[in-house]
């Protein structure tokens, strides 16, 4: 749609610079969307296979409980889980993606091992053990991921509506007023020429 702007010279510099300005803005867009968009499938493939890993590490870590269980009994696993003191902390940083902020989940452990005698114990229960740990880390890994995938949809979508807006609105309109300018600069140009031609033409018949 036309903008309302009186077809002038100076509004026709203005013209000119807005939709450079604007053209310059959609491919920059149009540059971030991209990437954001390749970010997030690269994130979404990951999270597909960290889903997977902490599936199979927690059946591990489960099956490895299971049978422990069967060979030492309920009881006397239960007691070795009670000895068992690892601390475990969870430090979130962040990095950032043009400009759309992503966490970044470490998690570490302080294992002051061992915690009980290897005597009548099965190394099942130390298996046990590492696979749960390791469950722990692949699910920051994956709760990462996931939080990261919500934030650049969210971005990847604002970005295409603004992109859409200077596409399908702003720069079609900017330049329908500027060729309506021109247009009228030139008829006004035009009617100028013709009025000056039938002064002169006047005044040479006067003999001025």
């Amino acid at each position: 749609m036309k903008k309302n702007v009186a077809p002038t010279r100076s509004n026709l510099m203005k013209l000119k610079d807005e939709l450079k300005f604007a053209e310059l803005g959609y491919e920059l867009l149009d540059q971030k969307r991209n990437i954001l968009v390749i970010e997030l499938l690269n994130l979404v493939d990951q999270a597909v296979d960290y889903e997977s890993k902490v599936n199979a590490s927690l059946n591990s870590a489960y099956d490895a409980l299971q049978k422990s269980v069967l060979k030492m009994g309920k009881l006397k696993v239960g007691n070795l889980s009670g000895a068992v003191g690892i601390e475990n902390s969870i430090k979130l940083k962040e990095r950032r993606v043009m400009g759309v902020r992503l966490p970044v989940v470490e998690t570490e452990f302080k294992d002051d091992g061992p915690y009980f005698s290897p005597l009548d114990t099965s190394f099942l229960v130390e298996e046990a053990l590492d696979e749960f740990k390791e469950s722990l880390k692949l699910m920051g890994r994956l709760a990462e991921l996931k939080v990261s995938i919500m934030r650049l949809a969210l971005e990847v979508k604002k970005t295409i509506r603004k992109v859409n807006a200077l596409e399908k609105i702003a720069i079609p309109d900017l330049k329908e007023t500027l060729d309506f300018t021109v247009s009228r600069l030139e008829e006004a140009e035009r009617e100028n020429f013709i009025l000056m031609k039938l002064v002169k033409s006047r005044l040479d018949k006067k003999g001025v």
